[in-house]
């Protein structure tokens, strides 16, 4: 397997990746694929940390995005990334290659300087990572879905202490 970052020439594979991926994941809304789109068509894509995982011959097996977002309080707002979405084919599954999307990616954002990532995923998987909810961290969220499943992740240590606020996944 060769990670290595997204090509413009891999998007219209990522799209059908993506899509067939989450229509056997336990949480999904169907629309993950045009989520892709629509960040990586944002001023918050970086390019950078878009990456994909493919096989020996070439394939796309994985692939996974963090973008900038932000929390939000009354005062400030302090950067952050999202993880969103994490995608790996089926046949694929539980063999390391989330979990080798996942760590890349923290690598390659702790190297371009950034301390933090938020995501909305299954506490089950993501914990492995130091993922703890955003909750314990008192950052809140703007889209009313439960604390459990919104998490966050400090790349740096201590990185959101005296960081409070809300999280908003999706500027208008």
């Amino acid at each position: 397997m060769t990670i290595r970052r997204e090509t413009e020439k891999d998007f219209p594979e990522i799209y059908d990746l993506v899509k067939i991926a989450f229509q056997t994941a336990k949480v999904s809304n169907g629309k993950e694929q045009d989520f892709v789109v629509k960040l990586r068509n944002s001023e918050d894509y970086i390019p950078e940390l878009a990456l994909v995982a493919e096989d020996e011959a070439g394939k796309l097996i994985g692939h996974i995005m963090l973008t900038k977002t932000y929390i939000f309080n009354d005062s400030t707002k302090f950067e952050t990334l999202l993880l969103a979405p994490l995608s790996v084919a089926l046949e694929y599954r539980n063999r390391g290659i989330g979990s080798a999307l996942v760590k890349e990616s923290f690598r390659l954002a702790k190297d371009l300087g950034y301390k933090s990532v938020i995501l909305v995923g299954d506490p089950a998987y993501y914990t492995r990572f130091g993922f703890k909810p955003s909750i314990n961290f008192n950052i809140k969220n703007n889209e009313n879905i439960p604390d459990e499943y919104v998490m966050a992740c400090e790349l740096v240590p201590n990185a959101l202490q005296g960081i409070s606020g809300t999280i908003e996944f999706m500027r208008a």
